[in-house]
């Protein structure tokens, strides 16, 4: 269901898909909540720290790594392609902003993953099977945690969009555990959280309502 293999043999699983966020969570760290998070059931993390330095995006990825290994959760890094290239990241997730989605092919080579963002129909009926792996719809619900964030298209305007991308997809923007089934009911593999997880006071446990939530949004 959510697990899926390319035929290039790249693997993910998009079910629990965490987007970090150092300022949600603190003191902690991203590394330590991207930890606890994956022992409650998170299955990718993609780190995204666009206030970041270099130097710092490399380290945080590093941390990430680390922390992620002894779970098998594999590691994206947003935009940056020539951090992913400099840790080994197992791939890269590019908006509409970001390096173009065939550059960054070419540069990754065939073995790692490159998600795409969908925000409506035009960008939907773009993706290019062949380069990318995934893509990210939203945002479904409005959210908070991106700047200059689009209008939200709402559970059905996400079920529209899906039916338009022959790839694997995750829901992001405003999800919580509340809200995941509904969204993975409506044709997603999975769902993309931030705050759900980084705010949260026990993010093993978030992620943990998290996952029963999409195996319900499953069910229906």
């Amino acid at each position: 269901m959510g697990a899926e293999a390319t035929e290039a043999g790249r693997r993910f699983d998009l079910s629990v898909y965490l987007v970090t966020d150092t300022r949600l969570s603190g003191p902690r760290g991203v590394a330590a909540v991207a930890a606890a998070a994956a022992q409650g059931g998170v299955t990718i993390v993609q780190l995204r720290d666009p206030d970041a330095t270099t130097r710092e995006l490399i380290a945080a990825a590093e941390a990430l790594q680390a922390a992620l290994a002894p779970h098998g959760v594999p590691l994206v890094i947003n935009d940056r392609v020539d951090v992913a290239l400099a840790v080994g990241a197992d791939g890269v997730h590019l908006g509409d902003r970001d390096m173009p989605a065939a550059a960054a092919r070419r540069l990754l080579g065939p073995g790692r993953i490159v998600g795409v963002t969908v925000h409506d129909a035009a960008e939907a009926r773009a993706v290019d099977t062949e380069i990318a792996d995934y893509a990210g719809i939203g945002p479904v619900f409005t959210t908070t945690t991106k700047a200059e964030a689009r209008p939200a298209i709402g559970v059905d305007g996400f079920r529209a969009l899906r039916r338009l991308v022959p790839l694997p997809v995750v829901g992001i923007g405003g999800i919580d555990a509340a809200r995941t089934a509904d969204v993975i009911a409506a044709g997603a593999d999975g769902v993309a959280v931030v705050s759900a997880i980084c705010a949260a006071p026990d993010p093993e446990a978030a992620a943990r309502a998290i996952a029963a939530a999409v195996a319900e949004g499953r069910a229906r």
